[in-house]
C-alpha cells in the first residue's frame, strides 16, 4: 500500500503559480511512477503531467505543457506540480497519482487506469 497527501492547493488569480507537494509513504517511493491529474466540476478526470521512477522522463496533458512542471525527491518521497500563469480553466481538484508496474510511454502515463493508488485531491480555484 501507497498513501499518497496532496497539498498546496488554494485560491489564486489567473497569472499566478501556485506549487502542488504530494507526500507518499507506505513503500520505497522510487518504485513508483507519478502522476499528477484533476477533476473540474461536471467533468470527468483527465490527465496532467507524469513522471517516471527515476525522474529521467516527463510526460504532459497539451494543456498544461510549456505552463506545468513535474519533479519529483525520491530522497523525500515528494511529488511536485509547479503551475505558473494559472487559467480559470485550470480550476479543479488536484490528484496525486502512483504507479509500482513497469511501463513507459504516454499512453501508459496519460491514463488513470494505470495508476493503482490515489491522493484525496486538493482544490486549485483560479480566478480572472
Amino acid at each position: 500500500q501507497v498513501q499518497l497527501i496532496e497539498s498546496g492547493g488554494g485560491l489564486v488569480q489567473a497569472g499566478d503559480s501556485l506549487r502542488l507537494s504530494c507526500a507518499a509513504s507506505g513503500r520505497t517511493f522510487s518504485d513508483y511512477a507519478m502522476g499528477w491529474f484533476r477533476q473540474a466540476p461536471g467533468k470527468e478526470r483527465e490527465f496532467v503531467a507524469a513522471i517516471v521512477k527515476s525522474g529521467g522522463i516527463t510526460y504532459y496533458a497539451d494543456s498544461v505543457k510549456g505552463r506545468f512542471t513535474i519533479s519529483r525527491d525520491n530522497a523525500k518521497n515528494m511529488v511536485y506540480l509547479q503551475m505558473n500563469s494559472l487559467k480559470r480553466e485550470d480550476t479543479a481538484v488536484y490528484y496525486c497519482a502512483a504507479d509500482g508496474k513497469f511501463g513507459y510511454g504516454y499512453a501508459r502515463r496519460s491514463s488513470s487506469s494505470t495508476y493503482d493508488y490515489w491522493g484525496q485531491g486538493t482544490q486549485v480555484t483560479v480566478s480572472s
